[in-house]
C-alpha cells in the first residue's frame, strides 16, 4: 500500500482536494499540483498511480462538455498518437531514472511556471506544418509524462497557441490530458506501480478531487482569474526548486 495509515490517507485526501481546486479555476492544474506535493513524500512513480483515476474521470468530464470534440479529435489525433507512442518509448526511462525522477519533475515544473510568468507563447505553426509539430509535441509529453506523472509540457503551451477559443481550448485540454492518463495508466501498469491496491487507494482519493474541483468551479467566478493564475505560477516554481532541492 502506498498510503500505509489514516494520517498519511488524510494528509494525500487534503493535497487532491486542493489540486481538485486548482483544476476547477483553471481548467488544468490537478497533476501538476498533486505530483509537485507528492513528490515530497513518496516516490514519483507511486503518487503517478494514485492520481490515474481523479485525474482519469475529471479529465473525462472536462472534455465531455461542448460540442467540439470530434472536430478537435480530427484535427488533434496526432499530437494523441504521440503522446500514446511517448509514453511506450519513455515506460523504460521510468525503472532506469528513478532516482532522478524527482529531479525531472522539479526541473519540468520550475520550467513551466517561469514560461509563465514570462508570457512565453509558442508561435503558431502553419496548416502544413501543424500534423507533424503536433506528433513531435505528443512524442514529448509522452515521454515526460512517462518519467514524471505530469503531462502538462510542452502540450500545454502548444495547444494554447494553436488559437482555440475558450470552449475549445477547455475541451482540447480534457482530450489531451485524457489520452495522456490512459498512456500514462499503461505504463504503470506494466511497470507493476499500478495494481489493485494503488487502484483502490486511487479510487478513494477520486472524492475529494471531485470536490475540490466543484469548489474551484464555484470560486471561478468570484476571484481574478489572472491574478490566481500568477499566484499559481508562484507556487509551481518554488514547489519546483523545492523538487530540485530535496533531490540532492
Amino acid at each position: 500500500m502506498f498510503v500505509p495509515n489514516v494520517h498519511d490517507f488524510m494528509v494525500v485526501s487534503f493535497v487532491f482536494f486542493v489540486a481538485g481546486n486548482v483544476k476547477g479555476l483553471l481548467g488544468m492544474g490537478l497533476p501538476t499540483v498533486a505530483m509537485g506535493l507528492l513528490g515530497l513524500m513518496m516516490p514519483v512513480a507511486e503518487g503517478a498511480a494514485l492520481l490515474v483515476l481523479p485525474s482519469l474521470i475529471t479529465n473525462l468530464w472536462q472534455m465531455a462538455r461542448g460540442d467540439h470534440l470530434r472536430a478537435l479529435a480530427r484535427r488533434l489525433w496526432p499530437m494523441m498518437a504521440g503522446v500514446c507512442a511517448g509514453a511506450w518509448m519513455g515506460s523504460g526511462w521510468m525503472l532506469a531514472a528513478a532516482g532522478d525522477a524527482m529531479l525531472w519533475l522539479g526541473l519540468c515544473l520550475a520550467a513551466y511556471a517561469l514560461a509563465g510568468l514570462a508570457g512565453l507563447h509558442l508561435p503558431q505553426p502553419s496548416p502544413r506544418q501543424e500534423a507533424w509539430v503536433s506528433t513531435v509535441v505528443g512524442g514529448l509529453t509522452g515521454l515526460l509524462t512517462a518519467v514524471t506523472g505530469v503531462f502538462v509540457l510542452p502540450a500545454v503551451p502548444y495547444l494554447q497557441a494553436l488559437g482555440l477559443k475558450k470552449d475549445e481550448m477547455a475541451q482540447a485540454l480534457g482530450l489531451s490530458f485524457t489520452v495522456s492518463t490512459l498512456a500514462l495508466a499503461v505504463t504503470l501498469t506494466t511497470s507493476r506501480h499500478l495494481n489493485a491496491d494503488s487502484a483502490t487507494q486511487s479510487l478513494l482519493l477520486l472524492l475529494p478531487a471531485l470536490m475540490g474541483m466543484w469548489l474551484g468551479q464555484r470560486l471561478r467566478d468570484e476571484l481574478s482569474q489572472e491574478s490566481f493564475r500568477a499566484w499559481f505560477m508562484w507556487g509551481l516554481l518554488a514547489l519546483g526548486a523545492g523538487l530540485v532541492w530535496h533531490d540532492y
